[in-house]
C-alpha cells in the first residue's frame, strides 16, 4: 500500500478491530447522521483472521470540520477510492439504514473497476425504489428531533443536551439531503456478491415487501432475515446479528 492510499485509508476508515495480514476485511456503513464509533462494540465479536473497520463520513466526530458530503454519487466516488488501497484483501460491505444504499453504490462502483466483494449486507433499509423517502431535511427543529427520537438509535441520547444538539444536526440534515436526491440505480444494476437483508419488524418505515425489493440487485443468492425491534433493532441484537453475517460469510467467502 502507497503511502498515499494509506493516508486516504486512514481518512475514511477508522480500524474497529485491526488485524495484520487479514483473510478477508468487512466494511460497516453507518446511518445518516451516523458515525464511525457506532459499531465499536462489533469489534469483540468479530472472529480471527477478519479486519473491521467503519467508514467515517465527514462533518462528524474526527472529521467535524470537513464538509458534509452533498450528493451520494460525491460520498461514493470518495469511499471508492479510498478502498483501492485496501484490495490486497476480500471485501465484505454491512450497511444500516442510508449506509445500505452507500454500501450498495459502492459495491456497484467496485464491480465496474473489475473487484467485485464477497458478499452485501444490507440491514434496515427497503429495496431500491422501494423506499420511504420522508423530506425531513428542512424540517423545523421540534420536528426532527421527534422524528429521530421515534426511531431511537444512540444518537437520540445527544438530543436532549443543546450544545451537543447543535453539533450532530447539521451532519444528519446533510444526509438527509442526500437520501431526498439519491435516486438508486436504475437499469438492472446488480452485484455478483450474495446479499443478505436485515430489518426491524417493528420499523415503521421499513417491512419484509420492500426488503424482498434487495432480491432484484444480486446475481447470486439473497436472504431475508427479520428481528424483533424497530430501525435500530441492531442495538439489542448485536451479536446474533454479527454471528449470524460472518456464518453467511464462511460460507460465502472462506470455504
Amino acid at each position: 500500500m502507497g503511502s498515499q492510499d494509506g493516508m486516504e485509508v486512514g481518512r475514511w476508515f477508522r480500524k474497529v478491530r485491526h488485524c495484520p495480514n487479514p483473510r478477508m476485511r468487512l466494511i460497516c456503513f453507518p446511518h445518516a447522521g451516523g458515525m464511525a464509533g457506532f459499531f465499536h462494540s462489533w469489534g469483540r465479536l468479530v472472529p480471527p483472521g477478519v479486519e473491521l473497520l467503519a467508514v467515517r463520513y465527514p462533518g462528524r466526530e474526527d472529521r467535524f470540520l470537513e464538509p458534509c458530503a452533498e450528493t451520494m454519487d460525491e460520498l461514493v466516488e470518495q469511499i471508492v477510492r479510498a478502498c483501492s488501497g485496501l484490495l490486497d484483501a476480500p471485501l465484505a460491505f454491512f450497511g444500516h439504514s442510508m449506509g445500505a444504499s452507500v454500501a450498495y453504490e459502492v459495491s456497484l462502483r467496485l464491480q465496474q473497476q473489475k473487484f467485485s466483494v464477497s458478499a452485501l449486507f444490507v440491514s434496515g433499509r427497503s429495496g431500491p425504489g422501494r423506499e420511504q423517502i420522508r423530506p425531513l431535511s428542512e424540517a423545523d427543529e421540534d420536528q426532527l428531533m421527534q422524528e429521530l427520537r421515534e426511531l431511537g438509535g444512540t444518537d437520540a441520547q445527544a438530543f436532549d443536551d443543546a450544545e451537543l444538539r447543535e453539533l450532530v444536526l447539521p451532519a444528519i440534515r446533510a444526509d438527509y439531503r442526500l437520501i431526498e436526491k439519491y435516486a438508486a440505480t436504475r437499469g438492472g444494476a446488480v452485484v455478483n456478491a450474495p446479499v443478505t437483508a436485515y430489518y426491524g419488524k417493528q420499523d415503521a418505515d421499513v417491512d419484509g415487501d420492500s426488503v424482498k425489493a434487495w432480491a432484484e440487485t444480486t446475481h447470486s443468492d439473497f436472504c431475508v432475515l427479520p428481528f424483533e425491534g424497530g430501525h435500530f433493532y441492531l442495538l439489542e441484537e448485536t451479536r446474533t446479528l454479527v454471528e449470524d453475517l460472518f456464518s453467511r460469510l464462511g460460507r460465502a467467502a472462506m470455504g
